[in-house]
């Protein structure tokens, strides 16, 4: 009886732990892409367990009009904000990312 009661608070414990750990980018840059295809990048103010974010200085970048799966170059200030984190998908550090093509679709020659 004694074996399962510790098993079963090393469980909850590891269930109220974040497997994020976002503390080490506070006060760095982020970029955050949302559902829908938004994308931001903003400085990582705070966090809480369920990934809502607050972020200062965010840019958001706009898409192609006739391709929502395309980002274009044209971008929009939002200053502070709150993220939901239900809508987060994938959250990166601003420095060292870099764009690479889908290597899932065939790319068209010409």
């Amino acid at each position: 009886l004694g074996e399962r009661n510790e098993r079963k608070t090393l469980i909850e414990k590891k269930k109220k732990e974040s497997i994020f750990d976002l503390s080490k980018y506070i006060d760095k840059t982020i970029r955050v892409k949302f559902q829908g295809g938004r994308e931001a990048s903003g400085v990582l103010k705070g966090f809480d367990p369920l990934l809502n974010l607050v972020l200062d200085g965010t840019i958001e970048y706009l898409r192609d009009p006739d391709d929502q799966y395309k980002l274009t170059e044209d971008t929009r200030q939002l200053g502070l904000v709150v993220c939901r984190g239900t809508s987060v998908v994938l959250i990166c550090p601003q420095d060292g990312m870099e764009s690479i093509p889908n290597p899932f679709i065939q790319q068209q020659d010409g």
